[in-house]
């Protein structure tokens, strides 16, 4: 409705597409049906465009040949959107070898001169126009592919898609919620160009004498128009006209229906009509950690080695442990292999890396070797991902609480008005002072601050018992820094979680951890409680790091 050329080409496509689906309505006799005394006869009572050279009704064969034509060209865009769209996610998704033999396969297609290639078809398969239609789906095909498989392929490298792997969604729903939506808009043009070339070639084909006999269609009328242009030259404005329209309301329609998708004001999803009123969350831990199992390990790992193809080993006999209500920090320079450790905890190693040996076990369960469907079980529930960068990992395209209550209902299966409440009260639980506003808000909308809030309370939603946080106050400033820093210890404290704190900066390990851990050149070489460590360092690196830095006073 804002868009007052979409809007009229939307009127076209309706009205052209209502009058060929009521042809036996509106016609006022069969297309077929000639009277050779009446051929090139003007209009006249019950026939309103007049005759052609057969003497056949001209309205008749246009509403007729409408729906061959643009029933042909549907069954050309299926074709190509079943073939292609599919394809393209597949391979941008996922990559290795699909992609290669996809792209091998979709150059080899797109080598085809489409032309010929029907033309031979035609002398296979036969004449018929639906036969024609689906080879010419095939044909363009490849360029759905292309344009999907492009896009996806720089979409999956986007944090907010490791951040939705991390809570726990299948891939599935991580494309149809992430990544459809980036690709829709470039689809929706591509439809319109398709369908575009799906009726043009058709048309050429019929107006060159290469169709289904008989059958009426807007380019058969061409081509008899164009035989009989000097006698009739009205006869080609017709199916002209037809086409014309046609094909210029669905690149406007296309542009108009991008142009609303890609605009978000006023489009944000309803939060619905759940009441605010807090749900009491439960406990990750229990009043069970009393017990003498308290101290056992949630997360346990053992000569843990991750290497790269083309690398080697960037990490190399990582030994490290965290206890229930435990702060533990993992320390050092940048590259040193603090992340790629954290990521092979995670089960999120970047593509082409591995685990080459050792043993992670998290929350009783060994995860080297682990299947993505039982690494994402763990994830969301036993352990949760808090990343750095916290604007980059909210998907710009859906709300706050939106992001949110995903994960809750998909891993903990409440209904919407449960998770709706349970997201407000994480909201609070994060000390966001109108948990309704930032719900209701898109993430361009919150500042860093709140966004990690966000993040932080997303990593909570589904109650785990380990979170590994990375770097999660880098991008912030001090104040506010200080104030996540507060909030881990509050979680930690008020539900018994242990926290792997990824960090390069040894003023976050004083002020928050219990033990820390230093690594350099992919090895621990260093460990013990935080007094320890900082207090009286024992390794020259770890004793480098502090003489870097400004002196701590270890609490």
């Amino acid at each position: 409705m804002r868009h007052p050329l979409g809007l009229l080409s939307a009127l076209i496509l309706t009205v052209i597409v209502a009058a060929v689906l009521l042809a036996p309505v509106l016609s006022p006799q069969a297309p077929g049906v000639a009277a050779l005394k009446a051929a090139f006869e003007g209009p006249a009572a019950g026939h309103p465009l007049g005759f052609d050279s057969a003497g056949r009704d001209i309205l008749s064969r246009l509403l007729y040949g409408g729906r061959n034509t643009l029933g042909g060209a549907l069954i050309a865009l299926v074709v190509a959107l079943a073939v292609g769209v599919p394809a393209g996610l597949l391979a941008g998704y996922y990559g290795r070898w699909f992609d290669a033999a996809a792209g091998w396969l979709v150059n080899l297609v797109m080598a085809l001169p489409a032309m010929v290639v029907l033309l031979a078809s035609r002398a296979i398969l036969g004449s018929t126009v639906w036969v024609l239609m689906v080879v010419l789906g095939f044909l363009v095909a490849p360029g759905f592919f292309r344009l999907v498989r492009g896009i996806v392929a720089c979409v999956r490298r986007e944090l907010y898609v490791d951040a939705a792997r991390v809570s726990g969604l299948s891939d599935l729903r991580i494309v149809s919620r992430h990544v459809l939506i980036v690709v829709r808009a470039p689809i929706i043009i591509q439809v319109a160009l398709v369908a575009g070339i799906a009726i043009g070639l058709q048309a050429g084909l019929e107006f060159l004498g290469i169709g289904s006999g008989d059958a009426p269609t807007w380019g058969a009328m061409l081509n008899e128009a164009f035989k009989n242009i000097q006698r009739a030259p009205t006869l080609l404005l017709w199916p002209g006209l037809a086409l014309g329209l046609t094909s210029g309301a669905l690149v406007l329609l296309a542009a108009a229906l991008r142009d609303g998708l890609e605009d978000p004001t006023g489009n944000a999803p309803a939060s619905g009509a759940a009441p605010e009123a807090p749900e009491a969350p439960a406990s990750a831990v229990g009043d069970t950690a009393d017990s003498g199992a308290e101290r056992a390990a949630l997360l346990s790992v053992r000569g843990l080695g991750v290497a790269y193809p083309h690398a080697g080993e960037v990490v190399r006999g990582v030994d490290l442990d965290v206890r229930p209500g435990e702060i533990v920090g993992l320390v050092g320079e940048s590259g040193s292999g603090k992340t790629q450790t954290a990521f092979s905890i995670l089960g999120i190693l970047p593509e082409g890396g591995r685990v080459s040996r050792g043993s992670v076990i998290v929350g009783g369960t060994e995860i080297v070797g682990l299947g993505e469907r039982e690494h994402r079980a763990l994830r969301g529930t036993t352990v949760a991902y808090i990343p750095q960068e916290p604007t980059s990992n909210l998907d710009p395209a859906f709300t706050i609480g939106s992001q949110l209550v995903e994960p809750i209902r998909y891993k903990l299966g409440l209904s919407r008005a449960r998770a709706v409440r349970r997201a407000l009260e994480l909201l609070r639980q994060v000390e966001i002072t109108d948990p309704r506003r930032t719900f209701d808000a898109y993430p361009h909308e919150i500042s860093g601050g709140m966004a990690q809030r966000v993040l932080i309370a997303g990593a909570m939603s589904c109650e785990p018992k380990l979170l590994v946080a990375d770097e999660p106050t880098t991008a912030l400033d001090v104040r506010v820094q200080a104030e996540v820093l507060e909030l881990l210890r509050t979680l930690r404290g008020d539900h018994g979680l242990g926290v792997l704190l990824v960090t390069h900066n040894l003023g976050v390990v004083a002020d928050l951890c219990d033990r820390v851990a230093v690594m350099r050149a992919g090895r621990i070489v260093e460990s013990g409680t935080t007094e320890q460590v900082l207090g009286d360092p024992r390794d020259a690196y770890t004793r480098t790091l502090l003489d870097a830095v400004l002196p701590l006073e270890v609490s």
